[in-house]
């Protein structure tokens, strides 16, 4: 409907514009009158809603729309103009500030229409009351600034409007952000915080309170729109989702606020963000429970969080708890007594004063029909026993953006006209000098505030954190719990009692309102396919990966030597394994080690005693010395390998092994030599005996042995074993062990006793069926026979044993191959010696060979 009747107006004007000479001002259209005037030195030109409706009685288009009929007087204007009259009545008084030049004002009535609001607008530039004017176009702007409108809506077509011709615009409640575009609205400026600032704290409280699902309504207009866009920004980046973003408007059709409400139902989030204007949310109270919606937590905006028409006209409680921003409290002294002070108004504005009055004490000053109860008004009508949107002075902020509008204007003026004592011209400055003057105008009122303009034209956000608490005599009650400054540092703007908040439906308790609950540590956040980030599963964190705070995103891999514990919430070091002497294995090694080394020397003691006896003489006594000793350090040598892998350990446990082995072998060796060698030497005309006798027999064994030290050396000197962390074979645990270095050399190591071990059997095999009741062949050849087994079986159960017990297996090998040597050779001696002394006899050894 407004469309339509701007659009009639321009068409209308364009008609005029055509028929007048382009050289000179030429009104056209109706004229427009302001509500309230005062002339004066310089005027400030108002715009504000007096009426919050209008209507048109003739929509035929086939005549020039007659004016609009303005509707429902709204009182927040009327406190408006009065704030704006007692700051220039006290500028006017004041010796200090623009001594001896007087201010002006023209107030004007824009009903609620955006097309009202820009001819008005117009009419205070050119000054075109007087239709009768046919002056040329160079004459200065009648008004020095322009004070308003309250309404984004207005203010951004005013702005438009006027921002070319350079005149400043102040309004006192425009909040959308778009406004601080100084590209599209150069002339505006404002003493309201952006919402730009207002969307940002209102995120910030959401997000404080926990809330990450919440649903959106706002007014299907620029400050709707425009403010909810910068709700959603802000909210996306700190982790809010929307569930829906609806518009709303009260003139949409029923099918439309149908399925509005139809969406709140059927939705998840239990926190409703209201963008609205109060009309829009006045009308939608009364829908939502129509349709049974309630029980919802609201968050308000200034333009409603301290409305108390609105709150009286929630009679069913459909906002109890709403918690939002309101401008912060302020004070300006005097100005409460100067707006309930009503009678200069009658001086002023006689136009509206009758209807102002009629609508304030509900008389009339008309007679009534008999049929009406409506008083008739005397003019004696008292404010003392009035109860209504006038005499509640709640929005004293926004009284209070009014008075430092008008006192930003004179500080200007004072400056440009260059005002001391007094001021030495009352020319009206040019309008874009002024506008620069004006935006960087800093001053204090008298009650101590700040007032200036960032360069958006914006003041600095301060908002009070507002609750609705229903009092006892079920009347609600607008408490501050907190507080938002977007000049402190991030981290303390905003400040919330929580404690002291009464939520929807009387609640203590914070309601909840996500689309899933918080991921614990130990888990991670997983966007479900086709929704908002705010809806996801929580994923547990694999092994060996945590995450230590609520809804992690990502769990963090632990450092190599750490292993997540059970719940994934914490690191810990992982578990180190080695064969140790503490555990059972290796005390049970330990003491088979001790018990081998004991048996060899007792039985070396045995030998020693009886060495002159035949049987130990027999097949080199020496080697058999030799050969005990070897054994009972092939014993000792596995204690090497227990116990935490260090770097003398590592190298020692493999080259003393290997060493001392070969060492064993080739005595064993030497012993199954000598005893072919000794039959050989029974044959006659044999002198084999010669050539391996003792000094011979002493060089193999050295010999053979100082092949496997050049080994060892070889491999100690190209990669020599060292102690190692392996973390591959187990997640959770370090097996310390001892790398070989090299394999080559490892491997080089165990052939070369491999080698010598199947030697010394195959000589041991063919001479095991020679006639000696001492052959020690067919022993040796058990003892090799079960050395060649033990170590073919521990190549696969070495290869193929885990951690620690690749360690135990190789103890095995060698405590088995020595036991083996041993007994084989050994037992049978020990057992004819102490058991059967009788066989130990010369006797016993006729006819055989005896090799010493």
């Amino acid at each position: 409907m407004e469309h339509i009747f701007t659009l009639l107006h321009v068409v209308m004007a364009i008609l005029n514009f055509s028929r007048t000479n382009g050289t000179f001002c030429s009104l056209q259209g109706e004229p427009v009158y302001p509500q309230l005037s005062k002339e004066g030195d310089i005027m400030v030109g108002a715009i504000l809603p007096f009426h919050s409706g209008w209507e048109i009685t003739d929509l035929s288009y086939s005549v020039r729309p007659p004016p609009v009929k303005c509707t429902s007087l709204d009182f927040r204007a009327f406190q408006f103009s009065q704030s704006l009259i007692y700051a220039i009545e006290e500028i006017n008084n004041s010796s200090s500030l623009l001594p001896g030049v007087s201010l002006g004002y023209k107030i004007y009535d824009t009903c609620s229409s955006v097309a009202m609001g820009v001819r008005e607008a117009m009419a205070l530039v050119n000054g075109n009351e007087n239709s009768d004017l046919n002056e040329p176009c160079t004459k200065p702007t009648q008004a020095q600034a322009i004070i308003g409108e309250t309404y984004s809506s207005a203010s951004i077509a005013i702005a438009n409007s006027v921002g070319p011709l350079g005149v400043p615009m102040i309004s006192h409640y425009s909040t959308c952000e778009c406004l601080s575009d100084k590209r599209k609205y150069p002339t505006f400026l404002r003493t309201i915080p952006s919402d730009y600032y207002q969307s940002r704290a209102l995120a910030e409280m959401v997000k404080h309170f926990g809330w990450t699902w919440v649903g959106a309504i706002r007014t299907d207009d620029a400050y709707g729109n425009s403010g909810m866009a910068a709700f959603t920004e802000a909210a996306k980046q700190l982790g809010i989702c929307l569930e829906y973003s609806l518009a709303f408007y009260r003139t949409f059709s029923e099918e439309k606020v149908l399925r509005i409400i139809q969406q709140i139902k059927s939705s998840t989030s239990r926190v409703i963000v209201g963008f609205l204007d109060t009309w829009e949310l006045e009308m939608l109270v009364h829908v939502l429970f129509e349709h049974n919606v309630t029980g919802y937590q609201w968050v308000g905006t200034e333009a409603w969080i301290i409305n108390p028409a609105l709150a009286k006209l929630d009679k069913y409680n459909i906002l109890q708890g709403s918690i939002g921003l309101a401008i912060a409290k302020t004070t300006v002294t005097g100005i409460k007594d100067f707006i309930l002070d009503i009678n200069p108004l009658k001086s002023i504005g006689s136009g509206i004063f009758t209807e102002f009055w009629e609508a304030l004490f509900q008389c009339t000053y008309t007679k009534p029909n008999e049929s009406e109860d409506t008083p008739v008004c005397t003019g004696k009508e008292k404010l003392s026993g009035v109860e209504n949107t006038f005499t509640d002075l709640s929005l004293m902020p926004i009284f209070s953006n009014v008075y430092k509008g008008i006192y930003a204007v004179a500080h200007t003026l004072h400056e440009l006209l260059g005002c001391t004592q007094t001021c030495p011209t009352k020319k009206q400055p040019d309008p874009l000098t002024f506008l620069q003057h004006l935006k960087s105008v800093n001053f204090k009122t008298k009650d101590g505030e700040d007032v200036f303009f960032d360069k958006n034209g914006d003041p600095p956000a301060k908002y009070d954190i507002i609750n609705w608490q229903t009092t006892k005599e079920h009347q609600y009650e607008f408490v501050t719990v907190g507080l938002y400054d977007s000049t402190l540092p991030s981290h303390n703007r905003l400040v919330v009692n929580v404690a002291s908040v009464l939520w929807a439906q009387n609640s203590n308790q914070v309601p909840r309102s996500v689309c899933s609950e918080s991921c614990p540590p130990g888990t991670r956040k997983a966007v479900q396919k086709g929704k908002p980030i705010c809806c996801f599963d929580c994923i547990p964190c694999a092994e060996g990966e945590i995450s230590n705070i609520t809804d992690s995103i990502k769990c963090e891999q632990c450092h190599q030597d750490y292993w997540s514990n059970p719940h994934r919430d914490e690191c810990v070091k992982k578990e180190i394994e080695f064969l140790s002497y503490e555990e059972t294995m290796g005390i049970l090694l330990t003491a088979v080690s001790i018990i081998g080394a004991l048996t060899t020397i007792i039985i070396a003691i045995i030998f020693f005693k009886y060495k002159d006896t035949p049987i130990v003489k027999a097949n080199n006594s020496e080697l058999s010395f030799l050969l005990l000793f070897s054994l009972a350090l092939c014993f000792l040598c596995s204690l090497t390998f227990i116990g935490q892998p260090s770097d003398w350990s590592c190298v020692l446990r493999h080259t003393a092994f290997g060493i001392i082995f070969v060492l064993c072998i080739s005595c064993v060796l030497g012993k199954t030599i000598v005893v072919l060698m000794a039959f050989r030497a029974t044959l006659p005309g044999s002198n084999v005996m010669k050539w391996f006798g003792p000094p011979q027999q002493r060089l193999s064994v050295l010999a053979f042995t100082l092949i496997q030290v050049l080994i060892c050396v070889i491999w100690l000197a190209t990669s020599p074993p060292f102690p190692f962390k392996n973390l591959k074979r187990y997640k959770e645990k370090i097996i310390l062990e001892c790398h070989l270095g090299s394999n080559v050399g490892f491997w080089a190591v165990l052939g070369y006793i491999g080698l010598l071990a199947l030697f010394c059997f195959v000589l041991a095999f063919l001479a095991r069926k020679l006639p000696d009741n001492f052959n020690e062949a067919k022993f040796i050849t058990f003892s090799m026979l079960i050395f060649c087994a033990v170590w073919i079986t521990f190549i696969p159960a070495y290869v193929s044993s885990p951690g620690k017990f690749t360690v135990a297996v190789e103890i095995f090998a060698i405590l088995a191959s020595s036991f083996g040597t041993l007994f084989c050779i050994f037992l049978p001696k020990c057992y004819i010696i102490i058991l059967k002394p009788e066989k130990n006899t010369k006797k016993q050894m006729m006819g055989k060979v005896s090799v010493k």
